[in-house]
């Protein structure tokens, strides 16, 4: 009865403490390293895990030996969404990528009713016009973080929120290709392949455009422990709630993490207290997605047609 409870509350907590500890690293780091850092030790630790358990090595090698597949997962899951959401991180501030990165619902939604034939009711297309009004809203009205991760100007923050969405949008497409691509293989034996691509890409990103030279051995200690404790226990999480309870439930757990950095923020006093003007926005995105991911009841009529 309650494991899933615990499971939900460490998810919760390991996102928003990935995103503090990305916001703050990206403040001393360039935003490509840290990309590439945590993919490359979530890479590890991902990897150990899986050839540990004799079962599933014929299944990571099954997904090694499919190059394209991986390499377009690893390019739209990993480099595309952290190379995106690290960048925007660094212009814009941890709290805002992080209320951008829960409209992923919505902007799985539009991507499937668009390109995937997914389908389309009017809530779900109100919900993911609410969630996107409240996220733009919200970017430019709570002014200026006090805190690291995060510059002023117009734009720079209209550039930040594009490259969070952007990143987010890769993460939704990557949904849709591995389920294509991946989806008869447990995801915790495809996850270590992928996450590999995904670090050569960032790495080589980081070696040809980040300055690597001034960055301190206890921020490179960081980084691992971002990767390793945080980052890999977080795809853990993820994959274990949508088998147990499915991906709706397990997206609407990110509606919480906005909230928990805003606050979280607040405390420790990088920023000041939130207004009534941010924290309806903040509602009104957690509003949208909630419309996008409810399971609607079956409708009274058809009900009574089945009898």
């Amino acid at each position: 009865m309650l494991v899933i409870p615990a499971l939900s509350i460490a998810l919760i907590l390991l996102l928003a403490a990935s995103w503090l500890i990305a916001g703050d690293l990206v403040a001393r780091m360039p935003a490509l390293v840290v990309a590439a850092g945590r993919t490359g030790t979530a890479f590890v630790a991902l990897t150990a895990i899986a050839m540990l358990n004799p079962a599933r090595r014929p299944a990571v090698r099954v997904a090694a030996s499919r190059p394209g597949a991986v390499a377009l997962l690893g390019l739209l899951g990993f480099f595309g969404y952290y190379a995106g959401t690290m960048i925007g991180t660094g212009m814009i501030g941890a709290s805002r990528i992080g209320l951008i990165t829960s409209l992923l619902p919505c902007i799985t939604f539009a991507i499937g009713a668009v390109a995937f034939q997914e389908p389309v009711t009017r809530l779900r297309v109100a919900g993911t016009i609410l969630a996107m009004i409240g996220a733009c809203g919200y970017v430019l009205a709570d002014g200026r973080p006090h805190g690291p991760g995060s510059q002023g100007g117009l734009s720079m923050m209209l550039g930040g929120a594009l490259l969070g969405f952007a990143g987010t949008a890769s993460y939704a497409l990557y949904g849709y290709v591995f389920r294509g691509r991946m989806g008869h293989l447990p995801a915790m034996s495809a996850l270590p392949a992928i996450t590999g691509a995904g670090t050569i890409m960032l790495g080589a990103a980081a070696l040809l455009f980040a300055p690597l030279g001034a960055i301190a051995s206890r921020d490179w200690a960081e980084l691992a422990i971002l990767g390793a404790l945080f980052t890999a226990p977080v795809f853990i999480l993820l994959h274990e709630l949508i088998l147990r309870k499915g991906p709706l439930f397990t997206a609407g757990l990110s509606l919480t993490v906005p909230f928990v950095l805003r606050m979280g923020g607040w405390a420790v006093g990088q920023q000041g207290a939130p207004g009534w003007i941010v924290l309806a926005l903040l509602a009104s995105c957690a509003a949208g997605v909630w419309l996008v991911i409810r399971q609607p009841r079956t409708p009274a009529k058809i009900v009574r047609r089945e009898r």
